[in-house]
């Protein structure tokens, strides 16, 4: 709910606070005082498009802050979900919400000192204040928002919410499939393409590693004549022979088997060396190893013209694959699965539509059903929810006024099949089913019913939203609630009856009412006057909380202007003792 708001330099408000209570809170004043100044800065820091005209002058600019209790709106799911959406983090479950207006226009807005967006502003804002006044932009004024009023009156969101999974599929597969039917021509040439690619790839054979073994082999075969001769003089050191060309030197294993012969006889005598001796002699065999080895490379090493060519030629084949598909084999392998898995795809698509065309009927089938059903339920609702309307606005003194709700359909040929008792029908449809709800209205006796917004006055249209309200009252998730001069219009007899109906409100919503009538007035908790005062030669709107006689002044003045008589203040305590009664006969 609403704690606080907070004004400064707005419009003819220099600077405000006011603490709202729970319940039903009364702002009362003359004409121009500025109560409605008050709703407009609200609507300001709920995210409302506002000039910079409200600017007060000579002021740099206007500042608009609103505490809320947000502890019992964080309970519903779909606030949880908007604050998590735009990173709205409550602290000690208050949100404060900020909006700083420039006289060009410009400004900025905040949430708990974090700046955002006004769109934020907004979003965040429906989730906690609606408000009702003499405005086009009401949202009873707004088809759309008529069905969602219809359904929470018949109690039919989550039959609503199984439609709309099931038409949110039927989208999705009908998109599937003109996207697979629009791009026939593009996906067949797509598909040779891949086909081309893939058996290029595939017919080469590769392998990971490949292009380094070979341009390692490569290298071996062009060099195969200084191997071999390397190799050759490598032997005839280690081995000796007549290739060396210092005959006259010891091989390196013979001068080695000398060496440990030496050192066996040292062994013989000194066994300390025993060890050395043995080392030496492995030493031996190991060189003897190593130098028939080196022989063998030697007698390998032979120079390969064709081979070498059937080398070059590969690595010719894997360059040229890498200009096309990858910077290396490695590379060009993955290329050729990925188009493999593609055209896999492709070639499988002609089989997906046809699955596609069974699972779209069954689909069409199912929401056919369910959105039939739901506007049955709807049509119903629609019933108890006129009957219920039509007693409200004449409790509310808006004459013989009529009411109905329209439930309509959309005939559409590649619609979902329809069923309500009469021909079959196909209608079209979207998330919320196949019914357009419309509140229809005869603002007087003999008038035919037509669309609410073209036919209601201000006047009509707030008290009609009243008498809504207090049937929505138990659906209605939105914590406080807000009623510009909901009785205009309205005479004395009646509005006793208004504000029974806002008091009931105030029981499961905070309620803020800005009225001129007493018998409204006496029916709130927490009352407030607006007025305005001059200050510095200039005119400047207060607010002060009332109390006690305070509060009964202020019912007499709007008995019998001002000063009050004494049979006004009868008149006031005589209206307070009344409401009070119906108040505890009610609880």
């Amino acid at each position: 709910m609403l704690l606080e708001l907070a004004i400064r330099d707005f419009a003819i408000i220099d600077e405000t606070r006011i603490p709202f209570r729970e319940g039903f809170n009364a702002l009362t004043g003359e004409t121009g005082a500025g109560k409605s100044i008050l709703i407009d800065a609200l609507g300001a820091v709920l995210g409302e498009r506002v000039s910079g005209d409200m600017v007060r002058t000579g002021a740099k600019a206007a500042r608009v802050e609103a505490t809320f209790d947000v502890d019992r709106a964080m309970l519903r799911p779909e606030a949880s979900t908007v604050f998590e959406e735009f990173g709205v983090e409550p602290e000690d479950g208050l949100l404060i919400l900020s909006r700083e207006i420039a006289p060009g226009g410009r400004g900025g807005a905040r949430i708990n000192g974090r700046a955002v967006t006004t769109g934020t502003l907004a979003r965040i804002g429906a989730m906690l204040v609606d408000i009702h006044g003499q405005s086009d932009h009401l949202s009873l004024l707004r088809p759309g928002e008529h069905l969602e009023m219809l359904d929470r009156f018949g109690g039919l969101v989550a039959e609503r919410l199984a439609l709309a999974g099931v038409v949110a599929e039927l989208s999705s597969v009908r998109a599937r499939i003109a996207d697979i039917s629009a791009n026939a021509r593009e996906r067949a040439q797509r598909a040779d393409l891949l086909r081309f690619q893939v058996d290029e790839i595939e017919s080469a054979g590769l392998r990971e590693g490949e292009e380094a073994e070979l341009a390692s082999e490569r290298t071996v075969l062009t060099n195969a004549e200084r191997l071999a001769e390397d190799a050759a003089v490598a032997y005839t050191l280690i081995s000796g022979g007549d290739d060396v060309h210092q005959p006259a030197a010891l091989s390196a294993v013979q001068a080695l088997r000398q060496a440990s012969q030496r050192v066996g006889e040292i062994a013989s005598l000194d066994s300390s060396a025993r060890e050395l001796a043995e080392r030496l002699s492995e030493l031996v065999f190991l060189l003897e190893d190593i130098a028939v080895e080196v022989r063998d490379y030697r007698e390998n090493a032979e120079a390969d013209p064709e081979r070498l060519a059937a080398v070059e030629e590969r690595l010719d084949d894997l360059k040229a694959l890498k200009r096309k598909y990858g910077a290396t084999v490695e590379e060009v392998i993955r290329f050729g699965a990925d188009a493999s898995e593609e055209l896999a795809d492709y070639e499988n698509a002609g089989g997906d539509v046809e699955s596609l065309r069974l699972r779209e009927e069954e689909l069409r089938d199912k929401a056919g059903q369910l959105a039939s059903a739901l506007s049955v339920k709807r049509g119903e609702a629609g019933e108890r929810l006129s009957h219920a309307v039509v007693q409200a606005i004449t409790e509310l003194a808006m004459g013989r006024s009529a009411f109905a709700v329209r439930v309509t359909q959309l005939d559409a040929a590649d619609g979902v099949p329809f069923s309500d008792g009469g021909p079959n029908r196909t209608v079209a449809i979207d998330e919320t089913g196949a019914d357009r709800v419309e509140f229809m209205l005869a603002p007087n006796a003999g008038e035919g019913l037509k669309p609410l917004g073209r036919v209601a006055s201000g006047g009509e249209t707030a008290r009609l939203m009243l008498a809504l309200k207090s049937i929505l009252s138990e659906a209605d998730s939105t914590p406080t609630l807000v009623f510009d001069e909901v009785d205009v219009g309205v005479g004395g007899r009646s509005a006793q009856v208004v504000g029974e109906k806002l008091w009931d409100l105030s029981r499961s919503h905070q309620v803020l009412v800005i009225t001129h009538h007493t018998q409204i007035a006496a029916f709130a908790e927490t009352h407030f006057r607006i007025e305005k005062q001059e200050a510095g030669g200039r005119l400047v709107s207060r607010v002060h909380e009332l109390e006690g006689l305070a509060r009964l002044e202020e019912l007499a003045e709007m008995i019998d202007g001002n000063p009050p008589t004494e049979e006004s203040r009868a008149n006031a305590r005589a209206v307070l003792e009344r409401v009070n009664a119906w108040k505890n006969a009610r609880q």
